[in-house]
């Protein structure tokens, strides 16, 4: 009936961790993921030496679900040859360049197939056997496939503020490192950060250590960089068991939770980031310097590109007074947004304006029907903050696995299913 059980768009840490689940379920679940990238990499731009994990190495592909996977941090260490130094490090915060390496070994020894190369171009539903049909074009040639299930694990999207459309000169943090190499900084150049979150406070990092000579500039909506706040108690809003907590409370009572424990993940900086940039900055002072500099509750307004450099209009929220500022290159350290994927879902869906994510992240439609689609994004409304972030991979890929296999093991164990099964074999 189905060529696949489950077809993944996409193979970032999300669907990696749902691959996994179906890997190490016990039953052959046909599955197949589809990545446009020529190969695995995670925000290779932001890949910064001095750059840490904010989450336990315990959070990740496999162990919340099952400590006994080979998938673990722990066993990818003992591969490596790694286990005693990492212990002897006395953290549970590996860096992001070592954890971007967990990730691609993970990726190597999969045995679920993954296309790389793949464009997705849509997903529509198959009428007659009530999943879906996805299209993808590969080396210049369109294939199909039908499926029992889509997994949407898109990624999300950077969020860039209006006056920097397509501005040269002006780049996201997500193309930190090749965007400021592109800019060619000198001795002298100048470079304005836009954000007081935890990617701002990183750039701001990285432009000091690895360009000699270069002032920044950060701007902040804010009167100064918080510190997140990583408490115990805190933290259980990033627990598996929240998601439960949150998806079935009241709305307005699940909005005034998210909003008041926004710091734990939002606009908020590690604590040691912060010291190490409050001391440059005062070593800067006692020397007669003035590389780095905070520009506290400023406004960005606008901003113009000439002659290789940007200008950007600030208003000063504090006094309402306005400055401008030139510079050799501007970063925007200023977020994600995480839509539904209106775009992938062709016409055979009909009008998509109305559809919500239930509890297993499946996709409804505004009368209630549910679609054959899981969404691996756009969850934190519903399901809360830690939803949609690494905290959770390891536990929401196995209830989505769970729910892939318990369908097709239904299917298997209709009589038509059993003869068309002997048939083909």
């Amino acid at each position: 009936m189905f060529e696949r059980d489950l077809v993944g768009v996409g193979l970032g840490p999300a669907n990696l961790g749902l691959a996994i689940a179906l890997e190490e379920a016990g039953i052959p679940a046909r599955a197949q993921f589809l990545d446009r990238r020529p190969g695995f990499d995670w925000h290779p731009e932001m890949l910064l030496p001095s750059s840490v994990m904010q989450i336990s190495y315990l959070k990740d592909l496999a162990t919340q679900r099952d400590p006994r996977s080979a998938y673990t941090f722990v066993n990818y260490l003992h591969e490596r040859g790694r286990m005693s130094d990492f212990i002897n490090r006395k953290s549970f915060f590996p860096s992001r360049l070592e954890f971007t390496d967990y990730l691609r070994w993970a990726v190597e020894r999969l045995q679920v197939p993954v296309c790389w190369g793949a464009e997705v171009v849509s997903v529509d539903l198959d009428e007659h056997t009530g999943g879906c049909v996805v299209s993808w074009d590969l080396d210049g040639t369109r294939h199909t496939t039908t499926t029992r299930y889509v997994a949407i694990g898109a990624g999300s999207t950077p969020r860039m503020p209006d006056w920097a459309a397509a501005l040269p000169g002006v780049l996201h943090n997500t193309g930190l490192i090749g965007g400021l190499r592109s800019a060619g900084l000198g001795r002298g150049a100048r470079v304005a950060v836009v954000g007081q979150g935890q990617s701002a406070a990183e750039s701001v990092r990285h432009v000091l250590d690895t360009y000699p000579g270069v002032s920044v500039d950060c701007f902040m909506s804010g009167y100064g960089m918080t510190p997140a706040d990583s408490s115990p108690f805190a933290n259980r809003v990033f627990d598996p068991s929240a998601v439960d907590d949150f998806y079935f409370a009241d709305a307005n009572v699940r909005a005034e939770l998210l909003d008041r424990h926004r710091a734990t993940n939002y606009s908020c900086v590690d604590p040691d980031l912060l010291t190490w940039l409050y001391d440059f900055e005062y070593q800067e002072k006692v020397a007669g310097g003035d590389r780095l500099r905070f520009h506290r509750a400023a406004r960005v307004t606008g901003a113009r590109a000439s002659g290789g450099r940007v200008t950007l209009d600030v208003l000063r929220r504090m006094t309402g007074s306005t400055a401008r500022e030139t510079y050799d290159a501007v970063v925007c350290a200023t977020g994600f947004t995480s839509p539904l994927p209106r775009r992938l879902l062709g016409g055979s869906f009909g009008d998509t304006s109305g559809v919500w994510l239930a509890r297993d992240y499946r996709l409804h439609r505004a009368d209630g029907s549910a679609l054959p689609v899981f969404v691996l994004g756009s969850t934190e409304s519903g399901h809360g903050l830690g939803s949609g972030l690494l905290s959770n991979i390891a536990v929401r890929g196995g209830e989505i696995a769970e729910r892939v296999i318990a369908s097709a093991r239904a299917t298997v164990s209709t009589p038509a299913a059993r003869r068309e099964l002997a048939v083909s074999r």
